[in-house]
């Protein structure tokens, strides 16, 4: 039985002192070749925390209720895989049906979503980790948002570096690289602060 503050600290922990973005490095691709515009980056952002969050509670129900029963552990990669695709089939549906614009501005991030190794590896951080139900979804959704907020602060910056004098041997690649480590230190300040692994 857990405790009623330990899923509130792993939400806060996986936003800040275990971003899976800035701590794990993971979800690089399409953090780095979204993160160009804050509208796209926001709408991505949207999309992967509701399917982060959503994907990881069926992934812990389907692991707990059908998987460990029928002691078939070893499936969970391909398992965990399906789910995702069939959850960002869903999710992709939906945002063409609401908005066309955003839906062409994603266009090949949004089904890469299903191949997003962020994604993948909360569902098996929260193997890995013995989550219960309740931790499991606060994780995912506070892995989410800690996504969404590191890509949201690229894409502020990445503006305002279009108006910068950048050196050429720096442009593009170069200093997006430079900046996410210096992202990834400024979030290792709150490390101090809550730490659950």
């Amino acid at each position: 039985m857990e405790s009623s503050l330990f899923p509130v600290a792993v939400f806060f922990a996986a936003i800040f002192t275990n971003n899976i973005l800035l701590t794990n490095y993971l979800g690089m691709c399409s953090f780095l070749s979204v993160s160009r515009e804050l509208k796209t980056s926001l709408g991505l952002g949207a999309a992967v925390i509701f399917v982060m969050a959503f994907t990881t509670l069926l992934n812990w129900l389907v692991y707990n209720y059908i998987l460990i029963p029928l002691e078939l552990e070893y499936l969970r990669f391909i398992v965990f895989i399906v789910v995702i695709a069939a959850f960002v089939q869903i999710v992709e549906m939906i945002i063409e049906r609401v908005s066309e614009g955003l839906y062409a501005a994603l266009g090949i991030f949004l089904p890469l979503i299903t191949v997003n190794c962020a994604i993948l590896g909360v569902s098996l951080f929260m193997v890995i980790r013995n989550y219960g139900l309740l931790s499991s979804f606060l994780f995912g959704l506070g892995s989410g948002i800690g996504w969404t907020l590191a890509i949201l602060a690229m894409a502020g910056i990445r503006q305002k570096l279009n108006i910068a004098r950048v050196p050429k041997g720096l442009e593009g690649a170069g200093i997006t690289l430079i900046i996410t480590g210096m992202m990834a230190l400024a979030f290792m300040g709150f490390s101090g602060m809550i730490n659950i692994s």
